[in-house]
């Protein structure tokens, strides 16, 4: 099973390295307010925090169904 692997792994990694990223190093065409970063961080600590929340303040009445 070892030798499998290591003959995949060496046909693979040519074809892994030969690839590049395609980056471009220009400026923004618009900056982010402070407004418009601060609502997206809120809409995603909700999005994120906000189910976790609920689970965690319900967890008794989770428990308690039978």
């Amino acid at each position: 099973m070892p030798g499998i692997l290591r003959v995949l792994a060496s046909r693979a990694a040519p074809v892994v390295r030969g690839r590049t990223a395609n980056l471009s190093s220009a400026p923004a065409k618009e900056k982010i307010g402070v407004v418009e970063s601060t609502v997206a961080l809120g809409v995603f600590a909700v999005t994120i925090l906000g189910p976790s929340g609920w689970i965690l303040a319900h967890l008794e009445d989770y428990k308690k169904r039978d």
